[in-house]
C-alpha cells in the first residue's frame, strides 16, 4: 500500500487540473471489486508475458533456420523441428485467449460496479448540498458532469487499465529476456530509450483544459434552450447562436492543439525507435559477426524483445491519456462527493421536540446570499411569530420577506444571529424533522412530471388515498381534478406545464396540506390566480390556518386584513408591527402600501381583482425545462419506439459538412499514406538483415549491414514528419467540424417553432447533452477515421504484393489467416455500437431524473424528498449497469481471439515455410519476409478495426444531428418569407381562432375566438383560468398558428408574414420575466437584437421603466449581473429589467401577461406608470386581474371556454349587468 500512498502524493502534487491520484480513482471498490481486479490484472500480466515468451521460441527456430542455411546439411530435419515449435505457438495461442477474455471481462465487469456506485455517490452528494452550492454552480454544469465526466472516469479504470497492464509487464518481460540473453546489446538499446518516456509523460498534461473549455458554452446553450420562448419573443436567435460560437473556439483551441502535440510526440517516438533500431543492428551484427558473442538468434531475441518493449510501451500511452482524463473529471467529482455539506439534510443529527408550540423568532439576524456576498439582504432582522397566529409580513420587493421563509426552512444559515423555533435555535434540530413541520406554498409551484395524486403524496411518505382526497377537498382542488379524464391519474408535465396557474397553486397547497403542518409558510400563494379561484382557494386557506402558525408574505390588502399581527419589512428590517388599524395611524411602511393601493380605485374593486390566466401561460416565457407531452404512459413507449431506429448517416453526407477542410484532409491522408508504408519496410529490412548472417564473404557482408542502418535512420525521418502532418491536419478538420455541427445543430433547434419543444423528448437537458456529446463524436467518422482507412490501405496493400512477389504459396496461406485478424477486430466493433445505442438510452432516463431534480431543488429540499430522488435515479441506473454487465463478456471474448489468432497464424506459416524451403528450396529469409509483413499489417488492420467502435457511434450521432437539421420547422424563424410593409399601424383581429395545443390534442383551448383591436388602442382580456387569453396572445406572437380560423394583422393574415418581421414589431412583458446570465444592460440590449444599441439608450429605457435609480445604487451599477434566470434580483427588479427591455424594442404591439400580478403595492405603482407611459401610441393587449390596471381599456373582452362572451368598455359592460357586472361587484365566477 506504501508505494500507493506515494504514488497518490505525488499525483496530488502534479498539476492543479488534476487533484486526484491515479490510485484513488479506485476508491470506491468493494472487496470482491479489488478481487476481480486483482484477478484481472494476474491475467494481464500472464497474457502480458506471452509475447516475449513467443520470442525464445522465435530465437531458436531462427537459428535451426540459419544453421540450415549454411550448411544445408541432411542431418538437420527442418520439417521435424518446424513441427515441434508450431506446436508451441498453438498452446501459447490458446493460454492467450483465456487469459485475455478473463482479464478484460473482470475490469470492465468491476469497472461497471464501481462507476454505478460513484454515479449514486455523486448524484446523492449533490442532492444533499446545502442551497447556496447550487446559487453557485449551475444545474447545465451538474449535467453535463454527471453525463460526460463519469464516463471519462470509467474509461479510465475499464478495460483500459487492463492493457496497461498487459502492455507494461510486456515491455517488462522484453527487457528481461534482452538482459539474459545478451546484456551488452540491451544496455546500448536502453541508452536510447528514456527519450522514449519522456515523449509518453508530456501527453497527458492537456486535458483538464479541454473539459473546462466546453463546459461553458454548455452552459449558454442549456440557459437559451430553457428559456426558448423569451429568446423566441425578442428574436435573439442569431444572436445566441453567434454567443455560443463564440464560446467554443476556446473548445476548438484545445482540440487542435492537443491534436498537434499528439502528432508531435508520435512522431517523435517512431524516430527515436528507428535510430534504436539502426544502431541496435550495427552494434548487434557487430557482436554476432566479428566477436561471435552471439548466434544470430539471440540477436532476434534480444533485439525483438527489446523492440517489442518499447513498442509496448508506445502502445501504454493513449491508456495514459484516458487515464489523464480520467483523473481530471475525477477531479472535480471527487470533490463534490467529498464536500460536507453545510447543512446536511440527510443527517440523523439534531433533536427531535417532543412538543411542538411553533413559536418562530429571528434574533438580530444578519444575512447575505453565498453567491452575492457583498449585498446584505437581512439586517439585524429581529421578530417574533407567536404560535398559533397568522403573521402578514409586508414591505417593497427586495426587503428581505422571502429570504425570512427561506431562513425558517434552514435552505441557508443566517451570517449572525440566529433563528429559533419554540427557544431552541433550529440549527440544532434535525433537519427533516423541522422540514416536516413546515408547509410551504409558493407564488410559482413546482410540481413534478407525474401524476396529480402522486404529486400531492409528496408532501408526506405513506399518504392514503382519503387522506389526498381530503387535502385535494380543502384545497378546493377536488372539483377540477375530478372534471379531468383521468382524474388524480392525469400527469400534469414536466414543472405542472398541462395545468393552468390556479390548478397548480391547488395542487401544491393539496401537496402542503397532507404534510398537516405545524407551520405554514405562504409565499404570496394567492398573487396568481383570478378571483374566483383566489376567493376558493383564500378560504381554503383560512380554514387550514386555524391552529397553526402561519406565515403569509402578500401584496394584497385583502388577503393581509385579517391576519392577527403584520410586520412591516424595510431594507431587511423589521421596521414595525402590529394589527391592520394600529398600524395605519402609524403612518409607517404599511400606511404608505395601504394608501397606494386606495389610491388606485374603491378598495372593494381592486380586492376583486379580476381572473388570472393560467393554461400554458406561464411557461410562455418561464424557463420551462421541456414540457412533457400528457400521453398517457402506455403510449409513451411507442413513441419511443419509432424514435431508435436512427439509421447510421452516410459517409458521404458526413464529408459534405467537412469539405472546406479538404486540403488539411488531403494532407492528413497523405501523411497516413506514408505511415502505412513504414510496416511494410521494417520487415524487408529485417528479413535482409537475417539474410546478411548466412553470407560467408565478410566484406559484403559489412557492406550490406551499414547501408540496411542508414535506411533505418531515414524511415525513422520521415515517418516523423508525417506522424505529425497526419495527426495535425486531421484534428484541426475534426475540431472545426465538431464545431461547426454544434453551431448548425444549436441554429437549428432555436430555428424550430415553439410547440416542438414542448415534446418531452426535446427538453432542455436531452437537447443540451446532444450539442456535447453527439457533435464530438461526429469527427470520430471523418478525420482520425480516414487517417486510419488509409493507413490500413496502404499498410495491407504494401504489404501483400511485397509477399506475392517473394513467395505465393506462402502467402497464400497466411491470407486464409488475414480474414480472421481483420474478423476479430471488426466483431469487437460491432458489438460495441450495438451497446452504444442501449447506454445512451438509458443513460437519458437517469439523466431526465437527475436534471428535473437539480431545476426544482429548493421545492425538494422544502418537501424533505431528496431521498425519494436519488432512489428514483438509482432505480433508472440499473439498467445501463446490466447492459454494462452483458459488454464485458462479449468483449472480453472479443479481445481473447483477437489477440491470439497471430500465435495460430505463425504456428501454421511457419511449418508450411519449413516444408518450403526444404521441397522448393526458398531462401529461409523470404519466409521471415513474407510471414512479418503479413502479420503486422494484419494486426494493424486490427487497430484500424478497433476504431471502428468510434466509428459506428460518430455514424449513429451524425444521423441523430442530421435528423435535427433536416427537420422542417412548421414556424420558420430564419426564413425572409412572407409579408413585410412599411407603415405597420398594429390593427390586430382575430377571426374565429380555434386551437389545441400540439402536445394535447384532445384539448380544445380556444374555440371560435374573434375580437379585433384598431391601432393604439387598449384590448384586455378577462376570464378564469385556462380559457384561452395567453393563448391568443402566443397565436399573435406565432409561437403557434391557430389550426381554424385567422389572425389579421394589418390585414394580412399571420401565417404569411414573415415571422422576424412581426415579432420585430410586439413588445412583451410577462409575469415571470426570464433574464439571462449577464449583465443588467446585456438584458435590457436583448430587447433588439437587430442593431447595436448605445449605452444612452439603455439608460432611457431604464428611466422610462423607473429602473435607472435602483441600477445606480448597485456596486457595479449597469454592469450587475443579474445571476442564473435573474435569481439575484427581486421580482420587482426583474420585471423592470423586462419592461425596459420591451420598450427598447420601440414596438408597434406591446403584450403586457399579468405584468403587475407579482409585485407589492409601492413597486406595482411604479411599473403601472411606466406601463402607462409605454403604452402610449401603441396597440396594446392587457392580460390582467386587477381593475385598476383593466378599468380604462379601451375594449374589454370577457373570455369563457376558448372564446369571448362579451366586449366593451368598462361603462357598457356594468351597463349590460351581465358576467363582467357579475364579476366587478360579487366577485362571481364567470359562466
Amino acid at each position: 500500500m506504501t508505494t500507493k500512498e506515494a504514488e497518490k502524493s505525488q499525483g496530488n502534487k502534479e498539476q492543479p487540473a488534476i487533484r486526484v491520484g491515479f490510485f484513488q480513482l479506485f476508491r470506491f471498490a468493494t472487496c470482491k471489486d479489488i478481487v476481480m481486479m486483482v484477478v484481472g490484472s494476474v491475467c494481464a500480466v500472464l497474457h502480458g508475458s506471452a509475447q516475449p515468451l513467443m520470442l525464445l521460441v522465435f530465437g531458436l527456430l531462427t537459428d535451426t533456420f540459419i544453421d540450415y542455411d549454411i550448411e544445408l546439411n541432411e542431418l538437420l530435419d527442418i520439417e521435424y523441428e518446424m513441427t515441434k515449435f508450431a506446436l508451441y505457438y498453438v498452446g501459447i495461442g490458446m493460454a492467450v485467449f483465456l487469459l485475455g477474455y478473463l482479464q478484460i471481462s473482470l475490469w470492465v465487469t468491476a469497472a461497471a460496479k464501481q462507476i454505478q456506485l460513484i454515479r449514486k455517490m455523486y448524484f446523492s452528494k449533490v442532492m444533499r448540498m446545502e442551497i447556496g452550492w447550487f446559487d453557485c454552480t449551475s444545474v447545465g454544469e451538474l449535467n453535463t458532469r454527471m453525463s460526460d465526466d463519469i464516463n471519462k472516469i470509467n474509461d479510465a479504470i475499464a478495460d483500459q487499465f487492463a492493457i496497461f497492464i498487459q502492455r507494461f509487464t510486456t515491455f517488462v518481460c522484453g527487457f528481461c529476456i534482452g538482459f539474459v540473453k545478451g546484456w551488452k546489446l540491451t544496455l546500448v538499446i536502453v541508452a536510447a530509450s528514456p527519450l522514449i518516456g519522456v515523449g509518453a509523460g508530456l501527453m497527458a498534461l492537456l486535458t483538464g483544459m479541454e473539459l473546462q473549455a466546453y463546459a461553458k458554452a454548455g452552459a449558454i446553450a442549456d440557459e437559451v434552450l430553457s428559456s426558448i420562448r423569451t429568446v423566441a419573443a425578442f428574436g435573439g436567435e442569431k444572436k445566441e447562436v453567434q454567443r455560443y460560437d463564440r464560446n467554443l473556439i476556446s473548445a476548438q483551441r484545445w482540440g487542435i492543439r492537443k491534436g498537434l502535440i499528439m502528432g508531435f510526440f508520435t512522431g517523435y517516438m517512431w524516430l527515436i525507435i528507428f535510430l534504436c533500431y539502426s544502431l541496435a543492428f550495427w552494434y548487434g551484427s557487430t557482436l554476432v559477426v566479428d566477436t561471435e558473442e552471439y548466434t544470430a538468434g539471440t540477436l532476434l531475441q534480444v533485439f525483438f524483445g527489446v523492440l517489442i518493449a518499447a513498442m509496448n510501451l508506445g502502445q501504454a500511452s493513449p491508456c495514459l491519456e484516458a487515464f489523464a482524463a480520467g483523473r481530471g473529471a475525477a477531479t472535480i467529482i471527487f470533490e463534490t462527493i467529498d464536500r460536507e455539506p453545510e447543512i446536511d439534510c440527510f443527517s440523523g443529527a439534531g433533536y427531535k421536540l417532543d412538543k411542538v408550540k411553533g413559536d418562530i423568532e429571528f434574533h438580530n439576524v444578519t444575512f447575505y446570499y453565498p453567491s452575492r456576498p457583498e449585498v446584505k439582504i437581512l439586517d439585524q432582522l429581529s421578530v417574533t411569530v407567536k404560535s398559533g397566529e397568522t403573521t402578514a409580513f409586508v414591505g417593497p420587493s427586495g426587503a428581505g420577506k422571502s429570504t425570512a421563509i427561506q431562513l425558517i426552512q434552514r435552505f441557508y444559515d443566517p451570517k449572525e444571529g440566529m433563528v429559533t423555533l419554540d427557544g431552541h435555535d433550529i440549527r440544532g434540530l434535525n433537519i427533516q424533522w423541522l422540514r416536516s413541520l413546515i408547509g410551504i406554498v409558493e407564488q410559482e409551484p413546482v410540481l413534478f412530471a407525474t401524476t396529480i395524486a402522486e404529486n400531492i403524496r409528496y408532501g408526506r411518505q405513506g399518504v392514503s388515498m382519503e387522506d389526498i382526497i381530503t387535502a385535494a377537498k380543502e384545497a378546493n382542488a377536488y372539483n377540477f381534478i375530478m372534471e379531468l379524464p383521468q382524474k388524480f391519474d392525469t400527469l400534469v408535465g414536466e414543472g405542472g406545464g398541462q395545468m393552468s396557474g390556479g390548478q397548480k397553486q391547488r395542487i401544491a397547497i393539496a401537496r402542503a396540506l397532507v404534510r398537516n403542518p405545524r407551520i405554514l409558510l405562504l409565499d404570496m400563494a394567492t398573487s396568481a390566480l383570478d378571483n374566483e379561484s383566489e376567493a376558493v382557494v383564500q378560504e381554503a386557506l383560512d380554514k387550514v390556518r386555524m391552529g397553526r402558525t402561519t406565515i403569509s408574505i402578500a401584496h394584497r390588502l385583502s388577503t393581509i386584513k385579517n391576519a392577527d399581527v403584520i410586520v412591516g419589512f424595510e431594507h431587511g428590517r423589521a421596521v414595525e408591527r402590529g394589527k391592520h388599524n394600529e398600524l395605519l395611524e402609524r403612518k409607517g411602511v404599511y400606511f404608505t402600501l395601504v394608501t397606494l393601493q386606495m389610491a388606485d380605485s374603491e378598495e372593494e374593486s381592486e380586492r376583486l381583482s379580476l381572473s388570472r390566466a393560467g393554461s400554458y401561460r406561464h411557461l410562455l416565457f418561464k424557463p420551462a425545462h421541456g414540457v412533457f407531452s400528457c400521453v398517457d404512459a402506455q403510449n409513451i413507449p411507442e413513441e419511443e419506439e419509432e424514435d431508435e431506429l436512427v439509421e447510421p448517416a452516410p459517409v458521404a453526407r458526413i464529408l459534405k459538412y467537412n469539405m472546406p477542410e479538404w486540403p488539411y484532409m488531403l494532407f492528413g491522408s497523405l501523411g497516413a499514406a506514408v505511415n502505412g508504408g513504414v510496416n511494410p519496410v521494417y520487415s524487408l529490412l529485417f528479413s535482409q538483415i537475417l539474410a546478411t548472417f548466412s553470407i560467408t564473404d565478410h566484406v559484403a557482408q559489412r557492406k550490406e549491414i551499414d547501408s540496411i542502418c542508414l535506411f533505418f535512420v531515414m524511415v525513422g525521418v520521415v515517418s516523423f514528419f508525417t506522424q505529425m502532418l497526419q495527426s495535425y491536419a486531421f484534428s484541426k478538420s475534426g475540431e472545426l467540424l465538431t464545431r461547426r455541427l454544434r453551431r448548425l445543430g444549436f441554429h437549428a433547434m432555436l430555428g424550430q417553432e415553439i410547440g416542438w419543444f414542448d415534446d418531452h423528448k426535446n427538453s432542455p437537458g436531452a437537447l443540451t447533452t446532444r450539442l456535447a456529446t453527439d457533435a464530438s463524436q461526429v469527427q470520430g467518422a471523418t478525420g482520425s477515421q480516414i487517417g486510419m482507412i488509409v493507413n490500413s490501405l496502404t499498410n495491407i496493400g504494401v504489404a501483400v504484393i511485397m509477399s506475392f512477389y517473394f513467395s505465393w504459396k506462402l502467402t497464400l496461406l497466411i491470407l486464409c489467416f488475414l480474414p480472421f485478424i481483420a474478423l476479430s477486430g471488426g466483431f469487437q466493433a460491432k458489438m460495441l455500437t450495438g451497446f452504444a445505442k442501449q447506454d445512451k438510452e438509458a443513460m437519458e432516463a437517469a439523466g431526465q431524473i437527475s436534471g428535473e431534480a437539480l431545476n426544482n431543488i429548493r421545492t425538494i429540499a422544502g418537501l424533505g424528498k431528496e431521498r425519494k430522488f436519488v432512489d428514483m435515479y438509482e432505480a433508472q441506473l440499473d439498467a445501463p449497469f446490466q447492459a454494462a454487465l452483458k459488454k464485458a463478456n462479449v468483449y472480453g471474448a472479443c479481445y481473447g481471439f483477437a489477440q491470439c489468432v497471430v500465435f495460430l497464424t505463425n504456428s501454421a506459416s511457419y511449418r508450411f515455410g519449413g516444408y518450403l524451403v526444404r521441397q522448393e528450396g526458398l531462401h529461409f529469409s523470404l519466409v521471415f519476409r513474407v510471414i512479418s509483413a503479413i502479420v503486422t499489417s494484419g494486426t494493424a488492420l486490427g487497430r484500424a478495426s478497433s476504431y471502428t467502435p468510434d466509428y459506428a457511434k460518430a455514424k449513429i450521432s451524425a444521423a441523430r444531428f442530421f435528423q435535427l437539421l433536416d427537420r422542417v420547422p412548421q414556424i420558420s424563424v430564419y426564413s425572409d418569407k412572407g409579408d413585410k410593409w412599411d407603415n405597420f399601424q398594429g390593427n390586430i383581429e382575430f377571426i374565429n381562432c380555434k386551437f389545441t395545443y400540439p402536445t394535447r390534442p384532445d384539448i380544445q383551448v380556444l374555440n371560435g375566438l374573434s375580437v379585433s383591436v384598431k391601432p393604439g388602442q387598449t384590448l384586455a382580456f378577462v376570464g378564469s383560468s385556462g380559457c384561452g387569453k395567453s393563448t391568443s396572445v402566443q397565436l399573435l406572437e406565432r409561437f403557434y398558428d391557430p389550426d381554424n380560423g385567422r389572425v389579421l394583422i394589418d390585414g394580412h393574415d399571420s401565417t404569411r408574414v414573415s415571422v422576424p418581421f412581426l415579432r420585430s414589431r410586439i413588445g412583451i412583458v410577462s409575469q415571470e420575466p426570464v433574464l439571462f446570465d449577464c449583465s443588467i444592460a446585456d438584458n435590457i440590449k436583448y430587447g433588439d437584437n437587430s442593431r447595436e444599441i448605445s449605452m444612452n439608450e439603455v439608460i432611457a429605457a431604464a428611466k422610462k421603466a423607473q429602473l435607472h435609480d435602483f441600477v445606480m445604487s448597485l456596486p457595479e451599477k449597469y454592469d450587475t449581473n443579474v445571476g442564473a434566470q435573474g435569481s439575484q434580483l427581486s421580482r420587482g427588479q426583474k420585471q423592470r429589467i423586462a419592461i425596459a427591455r420591451a420598450i427598447i424594442r420601440d414596438p408597434k404591439i406591446l403584450l403586457l401577461d399579468e405584468a403587475t400580478s407579482a409585485l407589492d403595492t409601492e413597486s406595482e405603482k411604479t411599473v403601472q406608470e411606466a406601463l402607462d407611459k409605454a403604452r402610449e401610441g401603441r396597440t396594446c393587449i392587457v392580460i390582467a386581474h386587477r381593475l385598476s390596471t383593466i378599468q380604462n381599456s379601451d375594449i374589454i373582452a370577457v373570455m369563457s371556454r376558448g372564446f369571448v362572451i362579451e366586449k366593451g368598455t368598462h361603462d357598457q359592460l356594468m351597463a349590460l349587468k351581465g358576467a363582467y357586472y357579475k364579476l366587478v361587484t360579487t366577485g362571481a365566477p364567470i359562466s
